[in-house]
């Protein structure tokens, strides 16, 4: 590797000379996110018509402002905080889609990428830099796409895994001495922590663990320290899981996939999740098509599958990406994973939320999800469900014995109301 590579970098302005008008772009999201990159794309005054595709991304999207109308145009295939308020304004939009379909929208040309905006660790002395710390639909997009344009960042963690990017394979690239922005996480609440307790003790020793970030997914894993052998095969995880791998907690020794690896496709966190996964070859980061796929994550036995709800009726329908027709999120890999863990031997799929929202002026257990909400898993999907009141498992049950069973774990200021609702639904008389 020439170690005078960096005088190939060029100025931001010119790296994105590259992108010319009605071109389709990918960015690198999450704390990958090519920042530098973005804003130089915001402010390239002769272009139009140009649609970026991308996942959450993290801080200000310059590039749904306003004054970017018709000369670049968002697409949401996850709705991070920052493009919330330009879908609902329509200056931007969103795609349903499940992560694991995402990178074959690339490969197979659904989606025809003619450049991808990515973050990535500097080369090694072969000549590979890595995607870092998210590889998920960026391994599809810098593989598929005509022109890769990157922001090497000398504080990027080097990866392992499908990571690699010769360097050879970047149109242009900027380089950066600069900290990746982190998540910390917060003060764990009394909601999350009787959760947490709940959950925990539905992991049993030898299972494989899917969670994502927040309060939830970092509450069951203080939790589970008195475990063993747990594994890891999920979408992201951030930084509640280096506790249990450092301590042991975490083996991976059971894992049928990828045995003894930690197994994501992006993380989100703090500097210490960052440096623990640099050049760490015990986790191995992937495309979401292979993190997310259900032949593969099955084959694990004791599969724990724990994903989050906004909503979700008396039927067992959840609502995960939409608060009625407003977009929240996305369908993400709650599916994937849901539908895996049910097939799993062993498995357990699991809807965790709090009963309550709108500082508990509302429910989460509801008659009927709000007009335009999206239903992400179906009632034939759903398994366990918790809130701080309870567990319960409505596989195999019928429509009425799931009302009772959900309405059991309601917050109790709304049971009342919800069995009055569900007597009328199901047409009996209420005990």
């Amino acid at each position: 590797m020439d170690p005078n590579w960096r005088n190939a970098a060029v100025s931001a302005a010119d790296a994105l000379s590259h992108v010319a008008s009605g071109m389709k772009v990918f960015i690198q999201g999450a704390a990958a996110t090519p920042t530098p990159l973005l804003d130089a794309l915001a402010e390239r005054q002769h272009i139009e018509d140009v649609t970026v595709y991308h996942l959450h991304t993290e801080g200000a999207a310059r590039f749904a402002e306003p004054d970017q109308a018709g000369r670049i145009f968002s697409v949401s295939l996850f709705t991070g905080p920052a493009l919330r308020k330009p879908v609902e304004d329509g200056r931007a939009d969103f795609m349903p889609v499940f992560l694991s379909d995402i990178p074959d929208l690339f490969r197979k040309g659904r989606i025809p990428l003619d450049v991808a905006l990515v973050q990535c660790s500097p080369p090694d002395r072969h000549g590979d830099c890595t995607l870092g710390t998210s590889v998920d639909a960026a391994r599809a997009a810098v593989d598929s796409a005509r022109f890769v344009i990157a922001e090497i960042n000398e504080q990027m963690p080097r990866t392992h895994g499908n990571s690699s990017l010769p360097l050879e394979r970047i149109t242009a690239f900027v380089t950066t001495d600069r900290p990746l922005p982190e998540a910390p996480l917060a003060k764990e609440t009394e909601v999350e922590a009787r959760i947490g307790e709940l959950i925990a003790d539905l992991v049993l020793d030898g299972s494989t663990l899917q969670l994502g970030i927040g309060g939830i997914p970092n509450a069951v894993l203080s939790r589970l320290g008195n475990k063993h052998d747990l594994g890891v095969h999920t979408e992201m995880f951030s930084d509640g899981l280096i506790d249990l791998a450092l301590s042991g907690v975490i083996t991976n020794r059971k894992k049928k996939v990828h045995p003894g690896r930690i197994v994501t496709s992006f993380v989100n966190g703090t500097r210490r999740l960052y440096d623990f996964v640099n050049d760490n070859s015990t986790v191995e980061f992937h495309g979401c098509d292979r993190t997310n796929d259900i032949s593969l994550i099955r084959k694990n036995d004791r599969v724990v599958a724990i994903n989050s709800a906004l909503e979700i009726d008396l039927t067992g329908q959840v609502c995960a990406d939409s608060i009625g027709h407003r977009i929240y999120s996305g369908i993400g890999g709650q599916m994937d994973f849901m539908h895996a863990a049910a097939y799993s031997e062993g498995g357990k799929p699991i809807i965790a939320f709090s009963s309550t929202a709108a500082k508990g002026t509302v429910s989460r257990i509801t008659s009927a999800l709000r007009e335009g909400a999206g239903v992400v898993t179906t009632r034939g999907h759903v398994h366990w469900v918790v809130t701080e009141h309870g567990a319960v498992n409505l596989h195999g049950m019928t429509l009425r014995e799931r009302g009772q069973a959900l309405i059991s774990i309601a917050h109790p200021d709304f049971r009342v109301a919800l069995r009055k609702e569900l007597a009328g639904l199901r047409h009996f008389t209420p005990r």
